[in-house]
This record gives structure tokens, sequence and C-alpha cells, in this order.
């Protein structure tokens, strides 16, 4: 009786998710990201039974460092799509979130705009404390969220280490935004961001920066070339914009598209959605076989013991890895 109530709890859930209710898609999203078991399982459920109306979203990924315009960019790009008729949610991958609650709630504040629009739905990634716990969270919030029908999922990163490479594998399109500057700034930028970039979009291109900006430009141009592209079809552009005034935004969503079309006509795009699903697999697995070595009790205290083994110098790390992975069988 109870599993009866349980399927018609989720299929009437997951049919006002599909009509488009925004309170269905938060409490949605609040079950896929709950940690208890029974609630897990019923997230697993609603993901499959929505699976089909998944997929149609234009999927970007936008990073970049702090102070760069992360906020205002989303927010007149996002007011820019839903001018143009869509419907726009805001996702965001913040490992932080786990100790300090994040930036999003800030990021909140300063996408007024987006913010008031009842085409737009933003949402802070949970707290997962760990990076992966986020990014499949996250990825499941963006499929929660495609099902909802909105057209376009900008997924925010902070900008630091392996987030940036959490959110290219889980998007389409990966922007990375960077501020007007030359020199010691292009040197110190990462190789490893400029190489994930789909493209690189400058900011604060207006007043006494904008001769600034479009040397930078012109910089990151010039860096691109020796570098070895993600795609063979693609060779990331570098745009100058200005989140302040709104110059450029139509320019910076129009090289999305055109990225969009070159990846469906090279086949690459399928391609790589495909690739995404089996990583998002073996992502979930880990994140299963971690939950199960900490939430069993009978298993926890095992672990525990080979782990004061290995810090007091009984154990390798090798032979205790082999243990642990004995108690998963």
């Amino acid at each position: 009786m109870v599993e009866k109530k349980t399927s018609l709890d989720i299929t009437t859930l997951a049919r006002d998710l599909r009509a488009g209710h925004r309170a269905a898609l938060a409490r949605a999203i609040t079950l896929v990201e709950s940690r208890r078991g029974d609630h897990q399982a019923q997230a697993r459920e609603l993901v499959q039974m929505l699976l089909p109306d998944t997929g149609k979203a234009v999927r970007v990924g936008i990073t970049g460092a702090p102070g760069v315009g992360k906020s205002t960019t989303i927010d007149v790009l996002g007011t820019y799509l839903i001018e143009q008729g869509n419907k726009v949610a805001v996702l965001a991958v913040d490992p932080s979130s786990a100790r300090s609650g994040g930036s999003i709630l800030g990021d909140k504040t300063r996408m007024a705009r987006l913010s008031a629009s009842d085409a737009a739905f933003i949402r802070p990634s949970p707290s997962s404390g760990t990076l992966g716990g986020v990014a499949a969270k996250t990825r499941e919030a963006m499929l929660l969220c495609e099902a909802a029908g909105f057209d376009v999922v900008l997924v925010e990163t902070v900008g630091i280490g392996q987030s940036e490479t959490a959110v290219c594998e889980m998007t389409d399109f990966f922007l990375a935004l960077m501020l007007p500057g030359g020199g010691d700034e292009l040197q110190g930028i990462k190789k490893g961001l400029v190489e994930l970039a789909d493209m690189i979009a400058i900011n604060k291109a207006d007043g006494d920066n904008l001769k600034r900006a479009n040397v930078t430009a012109a910089d990151y141009r010039g860096a691109l070339h020796i570098l070895s592209p993600r795609s063979e079809h693609w060779h990331p552009p570098v745009i100058t914009y200005s989140a302040l005034t709104g110059t450029g935004i139509a320019e910076l969503w129009q090289k999305v598209l055109d990225h969009r079309k070159a990846m469906n006509a090279s086949g690459e795009f399928a391609a790589r959605r495909r690739d995404q699903q089996v990583k998002w697999m073996w992502s979930m697995l880990e994140q299963r076989m971690l939950s199960r070595l900490r939430s069993e009790a009978s298993v926890r205290t095992k672990v525990r013991k080979i782990e004061s083994e290995v810090a007091d110098g009984h154990l390798t790390p090798a032979l205790a890895a082999e243990r642990i992975l004995e108690l998963l069988q």
C-alpha cells in the first residue's frame, strides 16, 4: 500500500513538473538533493520517468575568476534570452558551499532582473561536501529543468580547480569570462581552462576599459593559435562585451548557436552528449560506493580501523584500498 502511494506521489510530481509548475520543479530538485535513502530511490524513479522529456535545452557552462562579473553577465544574458522568447534556468556548481553556503546566495541578489522574471529559475547546488556529489546533483537538476520546459540551462562555476572540468563535462558549450588586462594577467591564466573553453569573452569592454579589452582579446586570440582546440570542427572565438551596457550580448549568444550548429553538422554534438551520459554513470557509481562505505555501520567501523592502520604506518594505502574494495563485495 505504501509503495502504491509513493509511486502515485512521484507520478503526480512528474506530471506537475512537465506542466511547468515552478513549485513542482523546486520540490523535485529538493528530492534529488536529499541524502535520505528513500528520497534517493524516489529521485532515481522520478528522473528515469522524466528522461524522455529531457535533452532539448541548450546547456551552457559559464566560468570566470571572482570579480569578472559572472552574476551580472548571467543576469543580462538571461534577460536577453527571455526577451527572445526563451525560458532560462540558472544552476550553480560551488564546491565551497559545504563550508560557507557558497556564492550563489549573493549571486541571486545580483541577478535582480532575472530573479523577478516568471520565465527564469535560479537554484544553488546542494552542499554535498564533495565536488563529485555537487556535480552529480547539478546534472540531475539540469534534467529536471529541461523536463519542466526550460529552453536554456546556464550552469555557473566558481572558476576554481576541478569545478571547471565538472561543468565542462555536463554542458554543450563552455564559456570562459575574462577581464581586460594583458602581460602578467595573460601569463597567469590557466592553460587548462583556455583549452576547455569553447569561447573566451572579455567583460567590461566599456568606457576607459574598451581599448584595453580589445588588446586583451587580441592577446588571447594569439594564445589560442598555439593550443589544440577541443574540436576540429570549432575554433574558439574571442569576443569583447559589456555586462554593464549589454553591448556584445547578442553576439555572444549567436556564437553559442553557431557552435551548436557546427557540432550538430559534424555529428559531434550527439557524440559528446553520449559521452557525458557515460561519465555521469561512473560519477554516480563512485558516489554510491562512497555512500555505502559511509552509511553502513558495520562497513564504516571496518573502514575506520583500516584508516587508523594506514595513518599509523602499519598498512600501505594500496593494500588498504584493496581491503576496502573487498568490503563492498
